[in-house]
């Protein structure tokens, strides 16, 4: 189900931030947890929001999952994010836990990606179908093989966030967990949203 364009709220540009302090107080949140965080709890931590994210799903009609509903904005989320449907945000997941574990294996390997990091190149697609549950799932699997593939996460080498400034491997493992958690509550405000009708 696409939304009617007429009725699309107007939100902030992809990429546009978040507010300077919360942006900085997530940043401290991240790297606290990081140095804090073993790889091993790191791991739990990212494939408990998967069954919960995909347990969410299963308990709603697939027809409802692609329609977009406006939510009031999480800390951590950007404005453009609050107009998404279920199924956009399991796809902006699928996206940024590829491109994480890219970097994770990039700096694994000793080599800093050559790239900048984008928050407007992750968005998901307005389009998305159900099939991206499964793509997702199958994604989220790749992730946690190429982490488990890699010997040490805390690199010698950084990787800027766009947001965060440069972390190590085993920062940005811990991150994708952090960031599935942002978006499995905000996938709640979306359910709540869809039961009011």
């Amino acid at each position: 189900m696409n939304p009617n364009p007429t009725s699309i709220p107007r939100l902030a540009p992809p990429g546009a931030g978040l507010p300077t302090i919360e942006r900085l107080v997530a940043q401290a949140m991240i790297r606290w947890k990081a140095a804090r965080t073993s790889r091993e709890q790191a791991a739990i931590a990212f494939e408990a929001e998967r069954v919960a994210i995909l347990r969410l799903l299963d308990g709603q009609d697939p027809g409802a999952q692609a329609q977009p509903v406006l939510i009031k904005r999480l800390p951590g989320l950007e404005d453009s994010s609050r107009y998404w449907s279920l199924l956009m945000v399991v796809d902006h997941l699928r996206i940024v836990n590829r491109e994480i574990a890219q970097v994770i294996a990039d700096l694994g390997r000793g080599h800093r990606p050559d790239r900048e990091a984008s928050i407007a190149a992750v968005k998901p697609s307005p389009q998305v179908t159900h099939a991206v549950v499964a793509a997702f799932d199958h994604g989220c699997r790749a992730f946690a093989a190429t982490v488990a593939s890699v010997a040490e996460l805390k690199t010698a080498l950084a990787f800027p966030h766009p947001w965060f400034g440069p972390m190590d491997a085993a920062a940005w493992h811990v991150m994708a967990g952090f960031h599935m958690h942002l978006h499995h509550r905000q996938m709640k405000r979306i359910v709540r949203g869809l039961a009011k009708g």
